[in-house]
């Protein structure tokens, strides 16, 4: 009796069990990774650009107090300033009256939907010295060597590549430069309503910012909800 046919079918069958076992193995093991993690710290998502209209939610001035924090960086015409994850460009605006009318601000966001938003707010606002950046999730693709603030306000705790974004914003600092890092604290209760992957706590960020080459320069406190630190480079 021949018995091709049926060597062939269970031939056939095996191999179909083996490619859905290996598929199963795999979504397993793509579902037991999890969110990404860097040195202990559990990775916040990005927030969408159909986040936006929290960025420029009216009480966001009592929350945040931007003409305090911006005050701190004292930011001079003519300077070269970064608003890495600018968003909706929030404090872009901000700076670019600021640096105004020499100086320019680097507005960077990985979704270009963020950078639209960005270039019809500055129009309508008058500012021409706001270039938009669009970004990558490991390069923030400014100059190198020519940014004298590079501002990250409640974004780099989002950063998916945290390294290599760091070693970038790293080279892009002009002679003197400065970085002005704000995130909502994670110790005490000031900022209690925010989720907790999206603060952070003194501890972290110098266990992250440290070994990456930078220098604590101050860290000040008088922000209602945000621990503002500024660094320089090592």
């Amino acid at each position: 009796m021949r018995r091709t046919r049926p060597i062939a079918a269970a031939t056939t069958t095996t191999a179909a069990l083996l490619t859905l076992l290996a598929l199963a193995v795999g979504a397993g093991a793509q579902q037991a990774e999890g969110p990404p993690v860097y040195k202990g710290r559990r990775i916040a998502d990005v927030m969408s650009y159909h986040g936006a209209p929290w960025l420029e939610r009216s009480t966001r001035e009592q929350e945040e107090t931007p003409q305090a924090l911006l005050g701190k960086l004292a930011l001079k015409p003519g300077q070269k300033v970064a608003d890495l994850g600018c968003g909706s460009g929030f404090y872009s605006r901000r700076m670019a009256r600021l640096v105004a009318p020499e100086g320019t601000v680097y507005a960077v966001d990985i979704q270009p939907e963020m950078l639209r938003m960005v270039e019809a707010s500055a129009g309508e606002a008058g500012l021409t010295n706001i270039v938009p950046i669009l970004g990558e999730i490991d390069d923030p693709k400014l100059p190198p060597g020519a940014i004298d603030w590079i501002l990250l306000v409640d974004v780099y705790h989002e950063l998916q590549d945290p390294e290599p974004m760091l070693a970038k914003m790293r080279e892009a600092l002009a002679p003197g430069g400065r970085i002005a890092l704000v995130e909502f604290r994670l110790e005490g209760d000031t900022a209690r309503q925010i989720k907790i992957e999206h603060r952070m706590s003194v501890e972290q960020v110098l266990a992250e910012w440290e070994p990456a080459g930078f220098e604590l320069v101050e860290l000040w406190q008088e922000l209602p909800m945000q621990h503002l630190f500024i660094f320089k480079r090592k």
